[in-house]
């Protein structure tokens, strides 16, 4: 078997002119509960941002490299950087223009990104140690961005030109986002739209606003896609299928039990549009999890109280490997293996009680995808 490999317009290898299959990604969503003092954590990340040095920078600095690295240490073959920050704040407060009002936001002019944060200080961080990865034979990352329609959401009274004064910062931010060094290499761009989905008239289909949210879109991710990064599009709620319009999308997601991974329709579209999945194999949301567990009323609130005062183990309530390894086969199954890129936990896992449950969440994912993986019905290349 030729070892040589090219690659075809859209970054796909390829011998003699036929895909060829890579082993499933394993990536997270991004967020962790802080290991440390959240607060300290915060006006860290402010005063490292500012470029100032002192011991709260430094504080700032140690927990994103070690949280990235214990990602890496949980099997992950494409981490996200480490969230700690919330995902409207981070990005609206580094763009001028926009003033945060009550629980919103106004727009006071064209909003631009702040200059000397171009680059996030999470990406700083870890550029400034790719040393570290270099050690490691290079390490490949993911990168997520608050998408516009989700962060139009906090404007009072906005309306669809919002998507396109905000497509603008967040193109440069990406941009700028995007290293490729010997130690650190961005892969895969997240754009996150939580919130897309919900009933908005606004994106009706005939309205005005769909089509200015796609152009919104195709400029975001079209920055990526300049930069020979892959793309990908994180939602909770696959039930409006504008995003299958996308030219610049690779790849797409959802939450567990989204109709994307049992849909008939899925398989069309992916195969109509030529786009991947990334399949979503472990629940993130943890009070359901207990739900599950133990069922609603006060017992799920005693448990919260026994695991946050050291009495009772967080990851007892976790899904298991053979569980999340069926989520995967079933859709390997559906859509084939050539339709499958990347898996991981469902969303970010910030609602975990604690760091430690949260990295036991990433292990057990990543060893359900590789177990998967190696079964020798589903060889990949």
């Amino acid at each position: 078997m030729s070892e040589v490999r090219e690659k075809d317009k859209d970054g796909w290898k390829v011998r003699g002119g036929e895909k060829l299959v890579d082993p499933i990604e394993i990536c997270d969503v991004g967020s962790l509960p802080p290991p440390g003092d959240e607060e300290r954590l915060e006006r860290g990340r402010r005063e490292y941002l500012k470029g100032k040095k002192g011991p709260e920078a430094e504080y700032f600095e140690k927990i994103i490299l070690s949280s990235f690295l214990d990602k890496l240490e949980c099997g992950l073959t494409l981490p996200n950087y480490p969230q700690f920050s919330d995902m409207i704040t981070s990005f609206l407060e580094s763009m001028k223009g926009v003033r945060r009002k009550g629980e919103g936001y106004l727009l006071e002019e064209e909003p631009s990104v702040k200059q000397g944060e171009e680059i996030l200080p999470e990406i700083r961080v870890l550029l400034e140690h790719s040393d570290r990865m270099e050690e490691r034979g290079g390490v490949k990352m993911k990168v997520c961005v608050t998408g516009p329609y989700t962060l139009a959401s906090l404007f009072p009274g906005w309306d669809e030109s919002l998507f396109t004064l905000l497509s603008k910062p967040l193109s440069k931010l990406v941009s700028n986002n995007l290293p490729k060094t010997k130690g650190l290499r961005v892969e895969l761009l997240s754009l996150d739209e939580p919130i897309f989905g919900v009933d908005d008239p606004r994106l009706d289909k005939g309205a005005e606003g769909r089509e200015v949210l796609l152009k919104a879109w195709e400029e975001i991710l079209g920055a990526a896609r300049r930069k020979g990064v892959k793309t990908l599009l994180h939602l909770h709620n696959t039930s409006d299928g504008l995003f299958w319009e996308l030219e610049n999308l690779n790849a797409v997601e959802s939450h567990v039990g989204d109709p994307l991974y049992s849909s008939p329709e899925t398989l069309r579209l992916l195969e109509k549009r030529d786009k991947v999945l990334k399949v979503s194999i472990a629940k993130t949301d943890f009070d359901g999890l207990l739900i599950q567990k133990v069922g609603t009323g006060e017992r799920v609130g005693e448990i919260w109280k026994r695991i946050k005062e050291g009495k009772e183990r967080a990851e007892e309530y976790l899904e298991g490997v053979e569980e999340m390894k069926l989520r995967l086969e079933k859709v390997l199954e559906r859509f084939g293996k050539e339709r499958i890129a990347y898996a991981g936990p469902e969303c970010g896992l910030r609602g975990f009680p604690t760091y430690e449950s949260a990295l036991e969440c990433l292990r057990r994912t990543g060893k359900a995808v590789r177990e998967v993986s190696s079964h020798p019905s589903h060889h990949f290349f």
